[in-house]
């Protein structure tokens, strides 16, 4: 079920330190793309409560699943973005591989998950980002500060006039 997006304070609060990892992951997919960001949320005894996804196109590029204390982080790679891992494998780091190596191919590519605790992931979660997808912002800011306060209630044209500005 779509509901409205929770404050970002609430959101916080429920990632507890795993927020800062949060920031950063949400203000990179921001800096870097233009997507639609779907917040799902259903019933608190199910695995799938708090979702943010970021998705263009029908083609879903992120899905944040947050829990108490942590998220995770989950991507889905086809055929032709497993290629592209495997070609640039030896730059990422060992938990990305081992999670690749362990994740079970299915017909729509490997589904990896990545609990994420700390910020000793993001930047390679966000390089698999680019493999899966070509960044499609086309003004980019001078520093990753300034994609915005990372309150997740902004709409598309708030984050984008206050990176402009």
């Amino acid at each position: 079920m779509d509901r409205a997006i929770k404050p970002y304070e609430q959101i916080e609060t429920m990632l507890g330190k795993a927020s800062g990892a949060f920031e950063k992951l949400v203000g990179n997919i921001r800096f870097y793309y233009v997507l639609d960001e779907l917040w799902d949320e259903g019933n608190p005894t199910h695995k799938h409560y708090n979702n943010l996804r970021f998705r263009r196109g029908g083609k879903t590029l992120i899905t944040l699943c947050l829990r108490e204390g942590y998220f995770i982080a989950c991507v889905v790679l086809g055929k032709d973005e497993r290629e592209k891992f495997d070609e640039q494998r030896e730059s990422f780091g060992e938990a990305i591989c081992k999670e690749y190596d362990e994740a079970k191919t299915y017909h729509d590519g490997k589904w990896l998950g990545f609990d994420i605790r700390n910020e000793s992931l993001i930047d390679d979660i966000v390089r698999l980002l680019h493999i899966k997808r070509k960044p499609n912002r086309k003004i980019l800011p001078e520093r990753l500060e300034k994609c915005g306060r990372l309150d997740i209630g902004l709409s598309h044209e708030e984050i984008t006039n206050h990176i402009i500005s």
